[in-house]
């Protein structure tokens, strides 16, 4: 008795000193519009932030994202090395750029061959940890023509990061596509709600007013954020399983 005694000290004893299971992680590389932004630019929101609230406890969302991105920047100042030192088996990396690889007048440009070598290394790397990459075309300006009917902006660089994602057979999250659909149900006038739009005096980190039409206020950023999960329920099942779900009331 007294040996099963002592056995069961000895297990109870390791149990509280085991380290805690690794959570699973998922990795955002992308741009402004999925970045965590600064106070000082309040409301502007990207959408990796509302996006880490609908997971469950065993999920880490790790955003390393960044204002003026692009595929090369990215991995330059190390942004991309810290993704590949910490990701390990079972672990997703959404990757989102060609807002700042598109623009030939920023020093973030990456011509249309780069930009499709930069994306296919990012799935070749984080394939080989074990990992699950997620490509995810850049998300829609707010663009309407004349007729109020939606344009888009990002056609060459969407149009790479789908023949990626075909040719790689990987998870793709079409954002400039879904996201266009979501401005067109809300019309030219009602979809500046979604992004920074602001009146002078409006608030104080604006005091001259806002009229932005590619980065999110917060309500902007989380129905783009839903518009990810969405595609998740569809395309990821396993990581779907994480998703918090909603509590159920006891009668």
């Amino acid at each position: 008795m007294g040996k099963r005694v002592v056995l069961l000290i000895g297990l109870i004893t390791l149990m509280a000193f085991a380290p805690p299971k690794r959570k699973l992680k998922i990795f955002m590389a992308g741009d402004s519009t999925m970045a965590i932004k600064e106070t000082k630019a309040y409301p502007e929101t990207g959408w990796g932030m509302p996006f880490v609230y609908f997971w469950d406890s065993t999920v880490q969302v790790v955003n390393l994202a960044k204002n003026g991105r692009s595929t090369s920047s990215f991995r330059k100042e190390g942004l991309w090395d810290q993704i590949m030192k910490d990701c390990s088996v079972g672990d997703y990396v959404l990757i989102q750029f060609g807002h700042n690889d598109e623009v030939p007048t920023k020093k973030t440009y990456t011509t249309e061959a780069e930009f499709k070598n930069n994306l296919e290394r990012f799935v070749t790397e984080v394939k080989a940890k074990g990992a699950q990459p997620v490509l995810i075309t850049p998300v829609a300006r707010r663009k309407f023509d004349a007729a109020g009917k939606i344009e888009g902006t990002h056609e060459v660089y969407s149009g790479i990061v789908r023949d990626v994602a075909a040719a790689l057979k990987v998870p793709l999250i079409d954002l400039d596509r879904r996201a266009q659909e979501l401005y067109q149900q809300l019309g030219a006038e009602n979809s500046k709600l979604l992004f920074n739009h602001l009146q002078p005096g409006e608030h104080p980190n604006y005091p001259g007013g806002k009229a932005d039409d590619t980065h999110f206020n917060e309500l902007g950023a989380r129905k783009i954020a839903e518009l990810v999960l969405a595609n998740i329920r569809n395309l990821l099942p396993g990581l779907a399983e994480h998703i918090i779900k909603p509590a159920t009331k006891k009668l």
